[in-house]
Parts: C-alpha cells; structure tokens; sequence
C-alpha cells in the first residue's frame, strides 16, 4: 500500500498536483456578477452531505448509462427491425404507421405528397418533412420509441435545461434553432460524455477542434464540458461548416465525419450538380459516399427533431428539467468546489452541474477563474469567502490504496 494525499473534490485525481495548487493559492476574495440570462431559472437546492467523490462516482454510473445507448445509436446495427425489447407504448407512432397512412389516404404518392405538404404545428426550421418516410428516419423513430425509450426519455427532460440557451447562440447566428437536437443524438444532453474517439461533452468535440474554436483543453479545465461554453464553439464551427457547404444537413454531417469527407463525396457525384441543398446529403447517402455513421446521422437528427418537438404523440411522457440561472464569482487559484457548494448552501452535485468544466474538482492552479453558483448566491459566496482561510480553500483527506481499488472505489 501507499499512502496518497487525495483532494476530496476530485475524486483522487489530482492526487499530488493539487497539494502545489494549494500552497500557492491567492488570497483574493471572489467577486461575484449575476447572470443576466432571463430565459434562465433554477429551484432552489438544498443543502447536502454528499462529498465530491460520492457525486461524480453517480456522475459516473450515469454516463455509463448514456453511453451503452450512445454506443448502440453510433454503431451499424442500429436497426427498429432487429433491436427485440418491449414495444412501445400504446399511443406511439410507428414509422412504418405514418408510411401506411399517407398512402391510405393519398394513394400511391403519399409520400410526395405529404414531403410537399406545409409543415404542420409544430413548425421545424430543418427541412424535415421531406424526409419524414425515409426509411432509416422511419427506423430510428422506433429506435428511439422501442430499445432507448427510458433513456432517451431521460435525454429529452434533459432538454429543458439548455434548449432556451442553445436556441438564442443558434439564432444569433442565423442558424436552424432546431440543430438543437444534435446535441440528443451526439450525447443525450450530457457533458460528460466521452465516445470511444474521446470526443467530449454535450456537442462531442475533438481537442483539436476545440482549441481550433477557443475552448480550453488541459488537465484542469476541459470547457468542452461547459455546456455554455461549448455551444458558442459549436455554433461558430456549425455556421463555418454551412457557409462552406452550402447545406444545413450536409454542414450536420460535416460535424460528424470531417468537412473533407463530405466534400469528396460531393466531387463524386455524377455531373456537375445545378445546386448542392439538403438533398444532396441524402444522394451522398444513396450512394455509398459516406461512412455508416456519417448515412445514418442526418436521419437520426430527423427523428429525434420529430419525437422531441411532440413527445406526448410518440407516447414519452417528459417533465423538462428547469434551465439553469446562477451568479458568477471570480475565485482565487486552487479553489475546491466542495468548499464552494458549502458556502453557497446547496450540494455538491449542484454546484458540479454548473462547473463540469473544472474536470478535478477543484479551479486550477495559477490563475483565477470564474465559478458559477445558483442564482442569488453569488454576493452571500464572495462575504463568506473573503473570511476563509486559504488553508481550508481546499479539503484533503489522508486514505491508504489497496490493490485493486478504483478512483471510483474509493470516492464512495
């Protein structure tokens, strides 16, 4: 066995790093600034004994969760056909039911006619009835309802959280709002998401890509998992993506495969196209032009636009989680956020889902950052703050390894 000094607010992570964060930690006081999002609020939280550890180990299990699904979603066998499980509930819709019934009553060219119909209540700003009978769209609308309905469930309350953000950075950019639902079929609205690629956060980024767009990316601070930070990244790669192509659909496969995939496969096509729209992702697809992952995505923000702009007609039962609001304070160097969250009077957990940027728990050493807590806290933080000795900025406890043990382990 050996012995470890372990920072509690981060699980064991920063293990001997965070004793040097500590010993040069600034003696400021935060400063605290209030939010002025008004589209945002937040109940109030109450206060909690959950540790740090105990707090990402369920943070943990959860994205666990999300990625067994997210796994499934992105691998080739995603197919309504062969999933098994138990059916959906009585009042959803099959894809293969709104197929039926456009030709039962248009006849033959059902299709066609409802792709030329106006888009019914609820309005979509991605061309999405055009596309609404296409057959993976129709497959991924019972793989969201049959296999993933529970947790694709948890996905969609997730929504609410961030949907009045995301939409404002999408319209500041005369973006389609509804690229929203990217974010559903990329990570299930969560930050701390990690693909097999290492790709992380809400909107999936490369490090590379993320530097490329200004995040932050280094042991201490990874803002791919701050959620505001990362959609303005997102956003700004997203409008990059479609003023080169021309496309929103082809810009979303961009996201996905590379913009020089996408662009290969266009030189592909036969002739020189009149025009490149969305159509042409889908002639990208017909073809064979894209990898699997990159045919199936435009189809997969398809049906989760159409599930998540009317839950209830595909029988999901969704209670929105309210929007986050919260103050933000200038805090010195090395800075637990367990000490944070017991300053603020509220727990761990909800002062971590504020700040899963900071990836050890605790603000980095060298420089002074900013931490967000619930709203109306911020001023009672920043007076209890400039009291605080620097010496309890930041909690360590002493804990012998076995062998064998995970962080995990020994959080709990």
């Amino acid at each position: 066995m050996r012995r470890l000094a372990l920072l509690s607010a981060a699980l064991g992570a920063t293990l001997s790093a965070a004793c040097g964060g500590a010993r040069g930690a600034s003696s400021a006081a935060p400063t605290p600034a209030t939010h002025d999002s008004t589209a945002l609020s937040l109940s109030p939280s109450a206060p909690g004994v959950d540790s740090l550890g105990a707090v990402v180990a369920r943070a943990e299990q959860d994205s666990a969760a999300d990625q067994q699904l997210l796994d499934s979603l992105h691998g080739p066998h995603a197919r309504a056909d062969t999933l098994g499980g138990r059916p959906p509930a009585k009042s959803s819709i099959k894809g293969e039911d709104v197929e039926r019934e456009a030709e039962r009553l248009f006849g033959a060219e059902g299709r066609a006619v409802i792709g030329a119909a106006p888009s019914p209540e609820p309005t979509f700003d991605i061309d999405v009835t055009s596309f609404s009978t296409n057959r993976r769209v129709l497959e991924y609308l019972e793989f969201f309802q049959v296999d993933s309905r529970d947790r694709f469930e948890i996905w969609l309350a997730r929504l609410g959280r961030y949907q009045g953000m995301i939409r404002e950075r999408l319209r500041a950019k005369r973006l389609p709002e509804d690229l929203l639902y990217l974010c559903l079929i990329e990570s299930g609205f969560s930050n701390t998401a990690v693909s097999r690629a290492k790709a992380v956060g809400m909107w999936q980024f490369m490090a590379s890509t993320a530097r490329l767009y200004g995040l932050t990316v280094d042991p201490w601070v990874d803002e791919r998992r701050d959620p505001f930070r990362a959609t303005e990244a997102a956003v700004n790669y997203l409008a990059d993506l479609r003023e080169r192509l021309g496309s929103v659909y082809l810009a979303a496969a961009a996201y996905n495969a590379g913009v020089g995939r996408v662009e290969r496969g266009i030189d592909r096509l036969p002739g020189e196209p009149d025009s490149v729209d969305d159509r042409t992702f889908f002639q990208l697809s017909d073809r064979r032009y894209l990898r699997r992952e990159t045919r199936d995505y435009v189809p997969k923000l398809i049906a989760a636009s159409l599930i998540a702009k009317q839950p209830a007609r595909y029988g999901f039962e969704v209670e929105p989680f309210p929007p986050l609001a919260f103050d933000e304070i200038t805090v010195p160097d090395a800075t637990g956020l367990d000490v944070v969250a017991r300053l603020a009077d509220t727990t761990v957990a909800a002062l971590l889902e504020l700040n899963p940027q900071y990836v050890r728990g605790v603000t980095p050493p060298g420089r002074s950052v900013v931490v967000r807590v619930p709203r109306g806290r911020g001023t009672v933080v920043a007076e209890r703050f400039d009291s605080l000795p620097v010496t309890e900025r930041i909690t360590f406890v002493d804990h012998y390894v076995s062998r064998g043990q995970t962080l995990s382990d020994i959080a709990k």
